[in-house]
C-alpha cells in the first residue's frame, strides 16, 4: 500500500490527465483494444519507475509471432499485471476474479482490456469463462490467467497449478506461454518502498504439438515444472 501511495503522489501532475483519457478509452465501442492497451502499455513505465521499481524482462523472443496464446505465469501479488502490461507490447486480455471488479481504476481496466471475470466458487460460470476464452482465442486474442487460482503469498513458492486453467487453451489448440514472475509481490505486497528489481521471464512456448496427449493436471505440472526451474535457476545466479 506505502508503493502505490507514493506512485500516486509522485503522478499527481499527470492523473488528472491519465484519468480522462482512461475513462474516454472506456468507450470500447469507439476505440478499439489496440489503441486502448497502447495508451496503458506507454504510460506504465513512467508509474512503475515513481514506484522505485525496475522491471527486468527476458525472452519476448519466445512469445508467438501470431496472436492467439494463452500465458500461464506464477501469481504473486497485485503487482503481476502490471509487469505484463509494461513488457508485453500486444494487447492480451486478463482473467481476473470477481472480487476485484469494482475496485476503482481495476474496473475501468477491466473495460478498457474486455477482461474475463471468473468466479471460481460457481462452476457453471467458470465453464462459461473457459468456453467465452476458448472462442476469444481462436479469434486471434491474448490471454493471461493465473493458474494457481490465487496469490501465493509465499513469496518465490510455487501454489499448485489448477489443470482446469487449462481447458481453454487444449479447446483452442493454442500455444501455452509460461511465465516466471519473480520477486513481484515485494512491489505491493510488503511494506517497504525501497527500490526493487521485478523480474519477468518468457520462458518457451508449448504448442498444441507438444501437449495433446497429455491431460489437464499433466500439462498443469509440465508448466510449473518449467516456472519453477526458472526461478530456481535465477536464484542460484
Amino acid at each position: 500500500m506505502k508503493r502505490i501511495l507514493l506512485m500516486v503522489f509522485r503522478s499527481l501532475f499527470n492523473l488528472p490527465f491519465w484519468l480522462f483519457k482512461i475513462f474516454k478509452l472506456c468507450n470500447t465501442e469507439k476505440y478499439d483494444a489496440r489503441t486502448r492497451y497502447a495508451f496503458l502499455h506507454k504510460i506504465m513505465p513512467t508509474i512503475v519507475r515513481r514506484g522505485r521499481i525496475n522491471i527486468h524482462v527476458t525472452g519476448l523472443e519466445n512469445l508467438p509471432k501470431e496472436n492467439g496464446y494463452i500465458m500461464f505465469p506464477n501469481h504473486q501479488g497485485l503487482f503481476d499485471a502490471l509487469a505484463f502490461i509494461q513488457t508485453h507490447e500486444r494487447p492480451f486480455v486478463p482473467v481476473m476474479k470477481k472480487e476485484v471488479k469494482d475496485i476503482f481504476l481495476i474496473k475501468q481496466a477491466i473495460t478498457l482490456l474486455q477482461a474475463e471475470i471468473i468466479d471460481r466458487e460457481d462452476i457453471r460460470q467458470s465453464l462459461k469463462v473457459i468456453n467465452n476464452m476458448t472462442e476469444r482465442v481462436k479469434n486471434g486474442e491474448n490471454f493471461l490467467i493465473f493458474a494457481e487460482g490465487t496469490r501465493s503469498k509465499q513469496g518465490n513458492t510455487l501454489l499448485e497449478f489448477k489443470g482446469g486453467t487449462f481447458k481453454s487453451a487444449i479447446n483452442a489448440k493454442c500455444p501455452i506461454v509460461p511465465v516466471a514472475l519473480i520477486d513481484s509481490y515485494k512491489a505491493f505486497d510488503t511494506g517497504s518502498i525501497k527500490k526493487i528489481t521485478v523480474q519477468i521471464h518468457y520462458l518457451k512456448p508449448l504448442y498444441y504439438e507438444d501437449y495433446k496427449d497429455m491431460k489437464s493436471t499433466e500439462i498443469a505440472r509440465t508448466v510449473s515444472d518449467m516456472i519453477q526451474s526458472k526461478i530456481l535457476s535465477v536464484n542460484k545466479a
